[in-house]
Protein backbone atom coordinates (compact mmCIF):
# COMPACT_ATOMS: atom_id res chain seq x y z
CA UNK A 1 0.00 0.00 0.00
CA UNK A 2 1.18 3.42 -0.50
CA UNK A 3 -0.23 6.39 1.13
CA UNK A 4 0.67 9.65 0.89
CA UNK A 5 0.57 11.44 4.17
CA UNK A 6 -0.10 15.54 5.34
CA UNK A 7 -0.06 17.08 8.69
CA UNK A 8 -0.84 20.35 8.32
CA UNK A 9 0.05 22.75 11.16
CA UNK A 10 -0.15 26.71 10.85
CA UNK A 11 3.61 27.34 10.02
CA UNK A 12 4.67 24.27 7.96
CA UNK A 13 3.14 21.22 6.12
CA UNK A 14 4.90 18.04 6.57
CA UNK A 15 4.35 15.78 4.16
CA UNK A 16 5.87 11.84 3.05
CA UNK A 17 4.88 8.65 1.70
CA UNK A 18 4.22 5.88 3.88
CA UNK A 19 3.87 2.24 2.90
CA UNK A 20 1.88 -1.12 4.21
CA UNK A 21 4.97 -1.45 7.20
CA UNK A 22 4.27 2.15 8.07
CA UNK A 23 7.88 2.63 6.87
CA UNK A 24 8.48 6.96 6.12
CA UNK A 25 9.83 8.00 2.79
CA UNK A 26 10.30 10.94 0.41
CA UNK A 27 9.39 13.75 3.29
CA UNK A 28 8.82 17.23 2.88
CA UNK A 29 8.54 20.32 4.40
CA UNK A 30 6.83 23.42 2.82
CA UNK A 31 5.61 26.90 4.09
CA UNK A 32 2.01 26.56 5.09
CA UNK A 33 1.20 29.92 4.18
CA UNK A 34 -1.42 29.99 6.63
CA UNK A 35 -2.61 33.96 5.94
CA UNK A 36 -3.71 33.29 2.36
CA UNK A 37 -6.92 31.02 3.59
CA UNK A 38 -8.11 27.61 3.26
CA UNK A 39 -8.94 27.65 -0.48
CA UNK A 40 -5.35 28.29 -1.30
CA UNK A 41 -3.95 25.71 1.58
CA UNK A 42 -6.36 23.17 -0.02
CA UNK A 43 -5.04 23.69 -3.99
CA UNK A 44 -1.86 23.34 -2.78
CA UNK A 45 -2.63 19.89 -1.21
CA UNK A 46 -4.10 19.08 -4.58
CA UNK A 47 -0.65 20.46 -6.18
CA UNK A 48 1.15 18.22 -4.02
CA UNK A 49 -0.92 14.95 -4.56
CA UNK A 50 -0.55 15.19 -8.79
CA UNK A 51 2.82 15.16 -8.24
CA UNK A 52 2.94 11.15 -6.87
CA UNK A 53 1.65 8.12 -9.08
CA UNK A 54 -0.24 5.04 -8.07
CA UNK A 55 -1.19 6.33 -4.55
CA UNK A 56 -3.78 3.97 -2.65
CA UNK A 57 -4.67 6.41 0.19
CA UNK A 58 -3.94 10.34 0.97
CA UNK A 59 -3.89 10.67 4.62
CA UNK A 60 -4.41 14.43 6.06
CA UNK A 61 -3.41 15.22 9.96
CA UNK A 62 -4.56 19.00 9.98
CA UNK A 63 -4.92 22.17 12.60
CA UNK A 64 -8.58 22.69 12.99
CA UNK A 65 -11.10 20.77 14.53
CA UNK A 66 -12.53 17.87 12.47
CA UNK A 67 -15.27 15.61 11.57
CA UNK A 68 -13.17 12.38 11.10
CA UNK A 69 -16.27 10.85 9.68
CA UNK A 70 -16.70 13.56 7.10
CA UNK A 71 -13.33 15.01 6.65
CA UNK A 72 -15.25 18.38 7.36
CA UNK A 73 -13.06 21.43 9.14
CA UNK A 74 -15.82 21.75 12.00
CA UNK A 75 -14.11 24.99 12.94
CA UNK A 76 -10.78 26.60 12.93
CA UNK A 77 -9.32 29.92 14.39
CA UNK A 78 -8.11 33.14 12.25
CA UNK A 79 -4.13 31.19 12.37
CA UNK A 80 -5.74 29.61 9.08
CA UNK A 81 -8.60 32.12 7.78
CA UNK A 82 -11.07 31.11 5.80
CA UNK A 83 -10.86 27.57 6.95
CA UNK A 84 -13.97 26.98 8.51
CA UNK A 85 -16.08 24.61 6.77
CA UNK A 86 -13.75 23.59 4.55
CA UNK A 87 -15.00 19.99 3.04
CA UNK A 88 -11.07 18.25 2.96
CA UNK A 89 -11.88 14.75 2.15
CA UNK A 90 -14.91 15.44 -0.54
CA UNK A 91 -12.31 18.10 -2.34
CA UNK A 92 -9.43 16.00 -2.28
CA UNK A 93 -11.66 12.61 -3.35
CA UNK A 94 -13.40 14.47 -5.83
CA UNK A 95 -10.00 15.76 -7.60
CA UNK A 96 -7.94 12.58 -7.20
CA UNK A 97 -10.11 9.71 -6.99
CA UNK A 98 -8.20 8.39 -4.20
CA UNK A 99 -9.89 7.60 -0.82
CA UNK A 100 -8.92 10.45 1.99
CA UNK A 101 -8.77 9.92 5.53
CA UNK A 102 -9.37 12.99 7.37
CA UNK A 103 -8.11 13.76 11.21
CA UNK A 104 -6.89 16.81 13.50
CA UNK A 105 -3.53 17.50 13.97
CA UNK A 106 -3.46 16.57 17.52
CA UNK A 107 -6.21 13.49 17.41
CA UNK A 108 -3.82 12.11 14.72
CA UNK A 109 -0.41 12.95 16.95
CA UNK A 110 -2.19 10.85 19.94
CA UNK A 111 -3.33 7.72 17.68
CA UNK A 112 0.74 8.07 16.20
CA UNK A 113 1.95 7.94 19.68
CA UNK A 114 -0.84 5.01 20.59
CA UNK A 115 -0.35 2.65 18.24
CA UNK A 116 3.72 3.44 17.58
CA UNK A 117 5.13 5.64 20.27
CA UNK A 118 5.27 6.77 23.90
CA UNK A 119 1.78 5.51 24.53
CA UNK A 120 1.93 2.47 22.94
CA UNK A 121 0.07 -0.29 25.02
CA UNK A 122 -1.96 2.58 27.22
CA UNK A 123 -5.61 2.43 27.22
CA UNK A 124 -5.72 6.14 28.44
CA UNK A 125 -3.66 9.10 28.18
CA UNK A 126 -3.81 12.58 27.25
CA UNK A 127 -2.23 14.35 24.47
CA UNK A 128 -0.88 18.45 24.33
CA UNK A 129 1.47 19.92 21.63
CA UNK A 130 3.26 22.99 21.91
CA UNK A 131 3.31 24.89 18.55
CA UNK A 132 2.01 27.92 17.08
CA UNK A 133 -0.83 27.84 19.19
CA UNK A 134 -1.53 24.59 21.80
CA UNK A 135 -3.72 21.61 20.38
CA UNK A 136 -5.16 18.60 22.49
CA UNK A 137 -6.17 15.17 22.57
CA UNK A 138 -7.87 12.84 24.82
CA UNK A 139 -7.32 9.16 23.90
CA UNK A 140 -9.83 7.09 26.70
CA UNK A 141 -10.73 3.66 26.71
CA UNK A 142 -8.48 2.84 23.89
CA UNK A 143 -10.45 5.41 21.86
CA UNK A 144 -10.24 9.25 20.76
CA UNK A 145 -12.60 11.06 22.84
CA UNK A 146 -13.68 13.38 20.11
CA UNK A 147 -16.86 15.61 22.29
CA UNK A 148 -20.05 17.03 21.30
CA UNK A 149 -19.42 18.47 17.81
CA UNK A 150 -15.93 16.53 17.45
CA UNK A 151 -14.00 19.46 19.06
CA UNK A 152 -13.10 17.68 22.42
CA UNK A 153 -9.19 18.66 24.08
CA UNK A 154 -8.96 22.07 23.27
CA UNK A 155 -6.31 22.97 25.83
CA UNK A 156 -5.38 25.98 24.37
CA UNK A 157 -8.31 27.67 24.22
CA UNK A 158 -8.58 26.85 28.61
CA UNK A 159 -8.59 30.50 30.10
CA UNK A 160 -5.55 30.71 32.56
CA UNK A 161 -5.59 35.02 32.70
CA UNK A 162 -9.09 36.35 33.09
CA UNK A 163 -9.22 39.86 31.11
CA UNK A 164 -5.91 38.64 29.28
CA UNK A 165 -4.41 38.59 25.81
CA UNK A 166 -6.48 38.36 22.42
CA UNK A 167 -6.79 34.79 21.47
CA UNK A 168 -7.28 34.19 17.83
CA UNK A 169 -10.47 32.49 18.67
CA UNK A 170 -11.56 35.55 19.87
CA UNK A 171 -11.59 34.87 23.44
CA UNK A 172 -9.34 36.66 25.89
CA UNK A 173 -6.45 34.80 28.14
CA UNK A 174 -6.27 32.01 26.61
CA UNK A 175 -3.64 29.49 27.38
CA UNK A 176 -1.99 29.33 24.49
CA UNK A 177 -1.13 33.49 24.03
CA UNK A 178 1.03 32.39 27.28
CA UNK A 179 2.55 28.93 27.17
CA UNK A 180 2.41 27.72 23.21
CA UNK A 181 5.85 28.24 21.29
CA UNK A 182 4.46 31.39 19.63
CA UNK A 183 4.43 33.04 22.58
CA UNK A 184 7.50 32.26 24.09
CA UNK A 185 9.58 33.65 20.68
CA UNK A 186 7.50 36.96 21.14
CA UNK A 187 8.16 37.15 24.33
CA UNK A 188 11.94 36.63 24.17
CA UNK A 189 11.64 39.06 21.14
CA UNK A 190 9.76 41.80 22.92
CA UNK A 191 11.85 41.79 26.32
CA UNK A 192 15.28 41.66 23.78
CA UNK A 193 14.59 43.82 21.00
CA UNK A 194 15.73 40.51 18.81
CA UNK A 195 14.42 38.84 15.98
CA UNK A 196 15.16 35.16 17.18
CA UNK A 197 12.90 31.89 16.13
CA UNK A 198 12.22 29.37 18.65
CA UNK A 199 15.47 27.36 17.28
CA UNK A 200 17.68 30.44 17.76
CA UNK A 201 16.35 31.16 21.44
CA UNK A 202 17.76 27.97 22.28
CA UNK A 203 21.28 28.18 20.61
CA UNK A 204 23.47 28.28 23.56
CA UNK A 205 25.03 31.33 22.90
CA UNK A 206 21.93 32.94 23.19
CA UNK A 207 20.46 29.98 25.94
CA UNK A 208 23.21 31.49 28.04
CA UNK A 209 22.00 35.16 28.91
CA UNK A 210 20.39 35.46 31.68
CA UNK A 211 17.95 37.86 30.11
CA UNK A 212 16.35 35.30 27.61
CA UNK A 213 16.74 32.33 30.13
CA UNK A 214 14.11 34.29 32.41
CA UNK A 215 11.63 34.93 29.81
CA UNK A 216 11.87 31.08 28.94
CA UNK A 217 11.51 29.90 32.54
CA UNK A 218 8.70 31.85 32.90
CA UNK A 219 7.01 30.60 29.65
CA UNK A 220 7.90 27.06 31.34
CA UNK A 221 5.82 27.93 34.31
CA UNK A 222 2.78 29.04 32.18
CA UNK A 223 3.25 25.48 30.37
CA UNK A 224 3.15 24.16 33.97
CA UNK A 225 -0.06 26.41 35.11
CA UNK A 226 -2.41 24.93 32.28
CA UNK A 227 -0.80 20.96 32.57
CA UNK A 228 -1.90 21.20 36.02
CA UNK A 229 -5.19 22.18 35.61
CA UNK A 230 -6.09 19.30 33.00
CA UNK A 231 -4.19 16.68 35.64
CA UNK A 232 -7.06 18.05 38.38
CA UNK A 233 -9.72 17.68 36.20
CA UNK A 234 -8.96 14.44 34.10
CA UNK A 235 -6.35 12.57 36.76
CA UNK A 236 -4.05 11.15 34.08
CA UNK A 237 -1.71 8.26 34.21
CA UNK A 238 -0.16 9.65 31.27
CA UNK A 239 0.48 12.81 29.33
CA UNK A 240 2.62 12.93 25.97
CA UNK A 241 3.52 16.62 25.31
CA UNK A 242 4.80 17.08 21.32
CA UNK A 243 5.98 20.04 19.05
CA UNK A 244 9.70 20.86 17.86
CA UNK A 245 9.99 22.96 21.27
CA UNK A 246 10.01 19.26 22.86
CA UNK A 247 13.00 18.61 21.45
CA UNK A 248 14.91 21.09 23.92
CA UNK A 249 15.40 18.94 27.25
CA UNK A 250 15.70 22.24 29.23
CA UNK A 251 12.19 22.50 28.70
CA UNK A 252 10.67 19.12 30.02
CA UNK A 253 13.71 18.80 32.43
CA UNK A 254 11.56 21.51 33.87
CA UNK A 255 8.12 20.98 33.62
CA UNK A 256 9.46 17.38 35.64
CA UNK A 257 11.45 19.25 38.39
CA UNK A 258 8.81 21.99 38.83
CA UNK A 259 5.29 20.39 38.16
CA UNK A 260 5.22 17.28 40.73
CA UNK A 261 6.04 20.04 43.87
CA UNK A 262 3.10 21.69 42.82
CA UNK A 263 0.65 19.13 42.50
CA UNK A 264 -1.68 17.47 45.52
CA UNK A 265 -0.69 14.24 46.48
CA UNK A 266 -2.69 11.88 44.95
CA UNK A 267 -2.37 13.24 41.49
CA UNK A 268 1.49 12.81 41.75
CA UNK A 269 1.43 9.82 39.77
CA UNK A 270 0.97 10.99 36.48
CA UNK A 271 3.93 10.27 33.82
CA UNK A 272 4.49 13.45 31.73
CA UNK A 273 7.12 12.14 28.57
CA UNK A 274 7.68 13.67 25.08
CA UNK A 275 6.49 12.31 22.47
CA UNK A 276 8.67 9.16 21.71
CA UNK A 277 7.60 9.88 17.12
CA UNK A 278 8.42 13.74 17.32
CA UNK A 279 6.97 15.27 14.27
CA UNK A 280 6.54 11.98 12.69
CA UNK A 281 3.52 10.70 14.84
CA UNK A 282 0.41 12.89 12.78
CA UNK A 283 1.68 11.26 10.20
CA UNK A 284 1.72 7.86 11.29
CA UNK A 285 -1.51 8.10 12.45
CA UNK A 286 -3.53 9.03 9.87
CA UNK A 287 -1.92 6.75 7.46
CA UNK A 288 -2.86 3.98 10.23
CA UNK A 289 -6.33 5.18 9.83
CA UNK A 290 -6.21 5.63 6.02
CA UNK A 291 -4.97 1.69 5.56
CA UNK A 292 -8.41 1.21 7.36
CA UNK A 293 -10.25 2.57 4.46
Amino acid sequence: MKILAFDIGGTNIKYALIDESFTITDRHTIPTEAEKGGQNLIQKIISIIDEYEGLDRIAVSTAGQVDSKTGIVVYSTDNIPYYTGMMVKKIIENKTGIPTFVENDVNAFALGEAKFGAAKGKSDFLCLTYGTGIGGALYLNNELYKGLGSSAGEFGHMITHAGGKQCTCGGEGCYECYASTRALVDAVNKANSTNLNAFEIFAPENFVKPEIRSVIDKWIDEMIIGLINIIYIFNPPLIVLGGGIMNESYVIDLIDRKIYNLLMENFKDVNIVRSRLGSDAALLGVAAEAAEL
